[in-house]
């Protein structure tokens, strides 16, 4: 059966409050939409995954629940199609009916592939990012290949291990509550309510019976903008900086007489707050307003605490929640997002008007300090970090740069008191348990699952194992796991973490090495201190800076440059023959950083990547995708809307090394020149048998060329079987204009010495010739960018040299990554120093 028709003959309506499908129109073609996950408990308790696609809920029943731990690979069995109106679905479907039993809306919010969904499903490989409360990051189904006779179609749900993996944390058991109603699936299963009313079905938001319908005048929603992370928060007088809240996003809607607060997907969560929020918003003197903030519920200590927000939700307690706000999208029938930041935040201020004590709703108000001195004070306070916004910015959904938000991370010692050992062969550790001395007792902390590389925590467990005990160290019980080992608390160990939760424990820990300068008796919780003392200041600076990346070898012309990207897995081989690793590939990079850098910054870049190493899957990559380490920046392309990928920084080509690019393309230009190449490439591609002494030749051939054209040029190897000879511009004449001249350029060769030359791309034309490939200057055409690595056999570099060079034979795989001959070449004399520098303006004619 088709689209729904197979889920509508297992059902009778009749019975079951579940939503009568119709495909939904307007989700034709689409890539992504919303997800829901559903908490079902039927003959067993299994979690139902939903991806909006194409007008239905695609559906799988995992059936032990999603995992955050990348090493847990869950069973997904994919169903039937379910309609998009069963997303909000929360109830008892009766027994004896398909499905009979509980379900909840356990997570939500949206999903993104990272390619054509269809295809991808067609295939048996989808991977997709999810933006819901519980679950985010990167995330894969896998399909199993059926064994003989088996009817279902079985896949694997397997989270991808970037930033929002947890390994050793079971979010099932700390977070077994609806997302909608904030009730456990037992509490619906008796007939519980949030707000103690008889239970009702959630279908979208359509009006009851009998009532009239306000559909017509109805506000439409606004997506979020949303804020882009970064490191540092940004500096200049341009930037007004904000409390980072840890609630929920809402957007509250006032026209006439009607209130609603929405999720950022949308969703109508006004009876989830109570009445408080609604009546104050209610009073506001407009006639209609769309505003956006933030719903929290504040600790004893001021700061929002989320653990205390979802708290108060299951309990159906709402004297606590504030909803804090801080922008204004509509008022009284005009759009406002056009205007700038500034101007929308008064009249937001303005609207609120004189305010009772103690508000529900509270104008969130900015802050015009320095970013970095704000980000010091939050960080100071507790706080979870700050968003800085550009004053004159026009209010845009999506994501934006001209929102940056930017976090605190704090980093002491810890008492290793346990681990969990992996059940993967090879992996050593899962995790460890952590924690503190206070008044002679070793308190709990959390676990610490990441941070360790293959060879850490084969080391660590080693030591630990020598430790080992009969007993727990801590005081106090803790959360089991399997295979849990007790230690000896005599190991301290380095982590950095973003957090404290309000019972004392890390959030989102890593590990960072052992201190071994450190007794284990003397650790004690690091508490914020509200001092602003420049010295104190300084000293836990010191402390917590970036892990260096060491060059390899002596080059002259570098030293150690730091990141504060981590490498995840950083013995893994990218290069297994060469026995060439990430990090090895990282401390390349560290070396040629000082050269290297004026090619690739605020460049457009393409990416090869193979995150198994170069024998495994390869990938190339133009544009943005779900899992992306926020040090890869994003920016749109004016002409089709595409996110564009470029890096500012070191920390940049750290994210890319992470992320498995083996090479880095450059496009011609940079990213505040768009349509302006400040390069042109002739890249000299042999036919197969062409002696390479036959391309060295051409590229000398091109050098006099170029010479006679009063044009200065460089020359690089490829890393391949070929030479690139770049020309630099002055940034003046368009792509086509470039084009236009790289095109005749290659052509006069191709005339001048046709059994030797072809313009043509074609394989026929190529034949025993070398391809002048004069394609690469055109808008959005890439090239290998200079001392990138390359996805070869022998590991090999494009590297700069010099015209002596070639004429004395050196070849186009004269480098491999790491050789003393690569390294003898690093420290000598920069040949492409002065590259841009000696830019001239392309005339024609």
């Amino acid at each position: 059966m088709a689209g729904l028709e197979q889920y509508n003959a297992k059902r009778d309506f009749k019975k079951t409050a579940e939503p009568a499908g119709k495909v939904a129109r307007g989700g034709e073609g689409q890539a992504g939409g919303i997800f829901v996950i559903h908490k079902h408990a039927a003959t067993r308790l299994h979690y139902d995954l939903r991806l909006e696609h194409d007008g239905v809920l695609w559906s799988w029943a995992v059936t032990r629940g999603p995992s955050l731990d990348p090493h847990e690979k869950r069973l997904a069995v994919h169903v039937e199609d379910h309609p998009i109106d069963y997303a909000p679905f929360e109830g008892t479907i009766p027994k004896g009916e398909y499905g009979g039993g509980t379900v909840i809306v356990w997570d939500e919010g949206t999903w993104t592939p990272e390619s054509d969904p269809a295809k991808a499903m067609k295939k048996g490989h989808i991977s997709f990012e999810l933006e819901g409360h519980k679950l985010h990051g990167l995330w894969h189904l896998v399909r199993l290949k059926p064994r003989s006779g088996e009817k279902r179609d079985n896949w694997l749900l397997i989270k991808s291990s970037d930033a929002a993996a947890r390994p050793g944390e079971d979010i099932l058991e700390d977070a077994p509550q609806s997302v909608k109603s904030g009730l456990t699936i037992e509490e619906v299963a008796k007939g519980k309510t949030a707000d103690g009313r008889k239970p009702k079905v959630w279908h979208s938001n359509k009006p009851a019976a009998g009532k009239k319908a306000k559909a017509a005048t109805r506000l439409d929603f606004i997506e979020p903008c949303l804020a882009t992370l970064e490191r540092d928060a940004p500096a200049g007088e341009e930037w007004l900086h904000e409390v980072k809240f840890d609630g929920y996003r809402i957007q509250a809607q006032l026209a006439g007489t009607e209130v609603r607060l929405l999720t950022r997907t949308g969703l109508d969560w006004t009876a989830k707050f109570g009445g408080e929020i609604v009546a104050e918003l209610g009073r506001l003197k407009c006639t209609d307003a769309i505003i956006d903030g933030e719903i929290v519920v504040l600790a004893d200590s001021g700061v929002s605490s989320f653990a205390l927000l979802q708290a108060d939700l299951s309990a159906r307690r709402t004297n606590r929640f504030l909803y804090y706000v801080f922008d204004l999208m509509r008022l009284d029938g005009q759009d406002l997002r056009a205007e700038p930041l500034v101007e929308r935040k008064q009249a937001l201020l303005e609207l609120l008007g004189k305010q009772p004590d103690n508000p529900a709703v509270r104008f969130s108000d900015h802050f015009a300090e320095p970013g970095k001195v704000m980000l010091q004070h939050a960080c100071r306070m507790g706080l979870e970090g700050i968003v800085s916004k550009r004053a004159d910015a026009p209010y845009r959904s999506g994501r934006v740069l001209t929102w940056v938000k930017s976090k605190c991370t704090l980093r002491q010692e810890f008492v290793i008191g346990g681990y969990l050992p992996s059940d993967k062969t090879g992996r050593g550790l899962r995790s460890l348990l952590v924690g503190y001395h206070e008044r002679g007792k070793l308190h709990y902390a959390g676990r610490v699952g990441t941070g360790f590389s293959v060879r850490t925590a084969a080391d660590l467990k080693k030591k630990l194992d020598a430790l080992k005990a009969t007993a727990s160290p801590f005081a106090a019980a803790v959360p089991k796991g399997k295979g849990l080992v007790w230690v000896k608390p005599e190991l301290v160990g380095e982590v950095e973490f973003r957090s404290w939760t309000s019972d004392r424990i890390i959030r989102h820990a890593s590990f960072q090495g052992l201190r071994e300068d450190k007794p284990a008796e003397e650790v004690v919780q690091e508490k914020p201190k509200a001092s602003t003392d420049k010295a104190a200041t300084k000293d836990k600076a010191e402390k917590a800076t970036p892990a260096t990346a060491k060059s390899a070898g002596s080059a002259k012309s570098t030293g150690a440059v730091k990141t504060d990207v981590k490498l995840s897995h950083p013995d893994k081989l990218l290069w297994p023959e060469e026995k060439i690793s990430k990090q090895d590939l990282l401390e390349h990079y560290a070396l040629v950083w000082p050269r290297m850098q004026q090619f690739i910054v605020n460049r457009p870049l393409s990416l090869v990547r193979a995150p198994d190493g170069i024998g495994g899957q390869r990938f190339f990559q133009k544009h943005a995708s779900a899992g992306m380490h926020d040090k890869i920046a994003r920016m749109k392309d004016p002409t089709d809307g595409e996110e564009i990928l470029f890096i500012r920084d070191f920390d940049g080509v750290a994210a890319l090394v992470q992320y498995g690019v083996v090479e880095i393309h450059i496009w011609g230009c940079t990213t505040d020149e768009l349509e302006k190449p400040d390069q042109i490439v002739f890249d000299l591609d042999p036919d197969e048998g062409v002696d390479v002494k036959a391309v060295r030749a051409a590229a000398l051939d091109i050098h006099g060329q170029l010479d006679e054209l009063s044009l200065p040029n460089f020359v690089k190897t490829s890393g391949g079987k070929g030479y690139h000879v770049v020309v630099p511009l002055k940034p003046s004449a368009d792509w086509d204009e470039v084009k236009t001249f790289a095109h005749d350029f290659a052509r006069a060769l191709e005339q001048a010495a046709p059994d030797r030359y072809t313009a043509t791309l074609s394989k026929k034309a190529r034949t025993g010739k070398i391809f002048v490939d004069y394609l690469r200057n055109g808008r959005g055409s890439t090239t290998v960018a200079p001392y990138s690595s390359r996805a070869k056999k022998g590991a090999t570099v494009s590297m700069p040299v010099t015209w002596p060079e070639i004429e004395k034979g050196l070849a186009p795989n004269a480098f491999p990554l790491g050789d003393k001959t690569t390294l003898k070449r690093l420290g000598e004399a920069d040949p492409w120093k002065d590259f841009f520098k000696m830019g001239k303006l392309l005339k024609r004619g």
